[in-house]
């Protein structure tokens, strides 16, 4: 099929069905940079008129939705419409990251998931944390070291900015505590990603927790080694890490850290779109504790949604 933006000029365009909420706001910011890319905004008084989204929609190359999850599953109907004016679309919502049909946005999760991310025309925007808790677990059930059935928590600390408006009013106007755990029913909906796309066939427990900082996150798994198949050591589990992102651009790890590094802080990473991974332990506890790092706003969310728009509008 012949796409909008080979039937155009050079420029690619772009709308952002959203662009007012944190999300729209990081992308629009990072596309701006793209010279290639041309964001076309609709009427602020016009946001909630299908009509006149369904044309702005029939007349850019992509659209990105940043929309809570009904609207955004109301938008793709509306795109369903147009038939082969429908624009490509990734959603940043969770509506559709493990739906039928949709590409998991998330390029270096997997050899060729970048061809799949680029080939496709819906496309699924990752959530923050599973980011972090994917990169870090799939490649040991790929590698046959952790079985698929092994019993892993995931837990994780983000700034109050991937929390949605009403959490970041509180923590902007110092009613908000300085530290809390939340999503204790277990039933966090980025649950349902992590563990489909971690190749996990237990469902994960996942413990997620928020500060008083407005972004940075850190995904951590902690595991006992003398029950991972093989026995291996902290170095076997950074060696599996290292060799399965040896070629990703954005995702590294950070080798050596058991025994050097005793501290790690939340915010390195900010206005980034970098992901890191650490692996710590000692061989004579037979434990070792697992980590991410990124932006939730970065990698976690605006960053891999312009790397998504970048691959399936052929920008790189």
């Amino acid at each position: 099929m012949v796409t909008k933006v080979s039937q155009k000029a050079k420029t690619a365009t772009v709308f952002i069905d959203g662009e007012a909420g944190t999300t729209g706001l990081e992308i629009r910011e990072r596309l701006a940079a793209i010279r290639s890319v041309n964001v076309k905004s609709i009427d602020p008084g016009l946001r909630k008129d299908k009509a006149a989204r369904a044309d702005m929609m029939r007349d850019v190359d992509l659209t990105v939705l940043c929309l809570p999850d009904d609207a955004a599953r109301e938008a793709v109907a509306l795109a369903d419409t147009l038939g082969a004016d429908a624009p490509k679309i990734i959603d940043a919502s969770t509506a559709h990251r493990i739906a039928p049909g949709w590409v998991y946005g998330f390029a270096e999760m997997a050899p060729g998931q970048a061809d799949a991310i680029r080939g496709a025309t819906r496309v699924a925007n990752p959530g923050c944390y599973p980011t972090g808790g994917i990169a870090l677990i799939r490649p040991l059930v790929e590698a046959g070291i952790m079985p698929a059935d092994y019993p892993v928590t995931v837990n994780a600390v983000s700034g109050y900015s991937g929390g949605g408006r009403s959490m970041i009013e509180a923590y902007e106007a110092g009613s908000a505590p300085s530290f809390e755990l939340y999503g204790l029913g277990l039933e966090h909906k980025h649950v349902p990603e992590l563990h489909k796309y971690s190749g996990l066939v237990r469902r994960p427990i996942f413990v997620p927790s928020v500060g008083n900082y407005h972004k940075g996150m850190l995904v951590s798994v902690p595991l006992h080694l003398d029950t991972l198949t093989g026995n291996p050591s902290v170095a076997d589990i950074e060696a599996v890490l290292a060799n399965y992102y040896k070629t990703a651009e954005l995702v590294s790890v950070v080798t050596g850290s058991a025994g050097k590094i005793a501290r790690l802080e939340t915010e390195a990473l900010n206005d980034t779109d970098r992901l890191e991974l650490f692996v710590f332990g000692k061989p004579e506890l037979k434990q070792a504790v697992l980590v991410a790092r990124l932006d939730n706003l970065g990698k976690g969310a605006a960053g891999a949604a312009v790397q998504n728009i970048k691959l399936m509008l052929g920008l790189n």
